[in-house]
């Protein structure tokens, strides 16, 4: 298929600097359709760019479709690291007449991408964008993980039409239905209404609160190594440090720990798109929000290139074998510990005749904080709200 139809040239033209890129400079190495060149090779491409330019469905949060360019300016400034980026920047999605074709295109484009093994990281554009992410894996037939950096959940109420606030229900909804779990990272207690978070319990999904993230951030690794889409609300992040967003709030967040996450999510071997929005350039102060989206992208990108691989399939000679032993000897959690990464997984036993829908899900991501409190005869969370899904 051919996928630049879908897309319309970056102008350039005003960008900072441009003139003193070094050869180092992302703005040199990434392969950029713009206005002045033909739509880029994907043939040698790891990471594709998206930008989308949408801001139809943005619930309080009007302007953030003109955020890509504006993040990109700051993007090509940065240099790299140590790796050798191999990035196109496929340009911005051309805005359909009705907003459900803008939802295609981008649906359209991420299968594309994936069936090549291309990550694309999207740059919004409101956070309804997640919804035709997620809509991309239906071509996959797979059930997926999704993990959401926000500080609410996006459940909106009964009836609500799809928009920025409502995404995760009409996620949840959709038939076939491919979500085997939802994270959320870092909601925060006050701006959630308490059924909600009864239903996030009800369906055994994974939330964890700002406090505890914060003070437990290195519990955040194999959160986001357990999914396959990552989505980023930039109002997560505190308002002092990213202005940009008329929805933000004095507590989230902060930029480094964004950056950290991102490059959680680089590394993860299982994870196949991310997606920052609701970036509004309108509320930003002297392009701080922009060059913090710039900056997160960047450690995407070097997590990307420090990918290990050693997801502990097939062969286990690689991988040290724990065993623990809780509930009075009656039951055994089983750890596996790579000998590359030093990272852990935990073994959840799965009904047999659902090996084939499930088997991508029975290897949790774990810590070794995991191990240590099941020889202390406690079951880990993460493994019990996996048994649950399972059985």
């Amino acid at each position: 298929m051919d996928i630049s139809l879908y897309f319309e040239p970056i102008d350039t033209s005003n960008f900072d600097n441009k003139e003193d890129y070094l050869p180092t400079s992302l703005g040199e190495i990434i392969s950029v359709y713009a206005i002045d060149s033909s739509f880029p090779d994907l043939k040698d491409t790891d990471i594709a760019i998206i930008g989308v330019k949408e801001d139809r469905n943005a619930v309080n949060n009007e302007g953030c479709a003109d955020g890509p360019d504006y993040v990109r300016n700051k993007l090509y400034q940065l240099y790299q690291g140590a790796f050798k980026a191999r990035i196109t920047d496929l340009g911005n999605i051309v805005k359909g007449d009705k907003i459900e074709d803008t939802y295609f295109a981008l649906s359209t484009v991420i299968g594309e991408l994936l069936k090549e093994d291309i990550v694309p990281v999207i740059i919004g554009g409101s956070q309804d964008l997640t919804y035709a992410n997620y809509t991309a894996y239906e071509n996959v037939k797979q059930t997926i993980n999704m993990a959401v950096v926000g500080s609410t959940f996006a459940l909106g109420t009964a009836g609500q039409e799809l928009d920025s606030n409502s995404f995760l229900s009409k996620i949840i909804l959709h038939q076939p239905n491919y979500l085997f779990n939802y994270s959320n990272i870092g909601y925060q207690s006050y701006l959630v209404d308490q059924n909600a978070l009864d239903l996030m319990n009800k369906l055994y999904f994974d939330v964890y609160r700002l406090g505890y993230v914060q003070n437990n951030l290195q519990e955040v690794e194999p959160i986001v190594r357990n999914a396959d889409v990552l989505s980023f609300d930039i109002s997560s992040i505190r308002q002092s440090d990213a202005p940009g967003n008329k929805n933000t709030s004095p507590n989230g967040f902060y930029g480094e720990e964004a950056c950290q996450i991102m490059r959680y999510a680089g590394m993860s071997d299982k994870l196949t798109t991310v997606g920052i929005y609701d970036f509004n350039p309108d509320f930003d102060h002297h392009h701080q929000t922009a060059h913090l989206i710039a900056q997160m992208i960047w450690y995407f990108v070097e997590g990307f290139y420090n990918r290990k691989q050693d997801y502990p399939v097939g062969d286990k000679s690689k991988y040290t074998k724990y065993r623990a032993i809780i509930k009075d000897g009656n039951h055994e959690i089983q750890f596996y510990r790579s000998n590359k990464s030093d990272r852990w997984w935990m073994n959840v036993p799965y009904p047999a005749n659902e090996k084939v829908k499930y088997e991508r899900h029975h290897l949790i991501p774990c810590s070794y904080q995991d191990y240590e409190m099941a020889l202390k005869d406690e079951v880990p969370d993460r493994w019990l709200q996996a048994y649950k899904k399972l059985s």
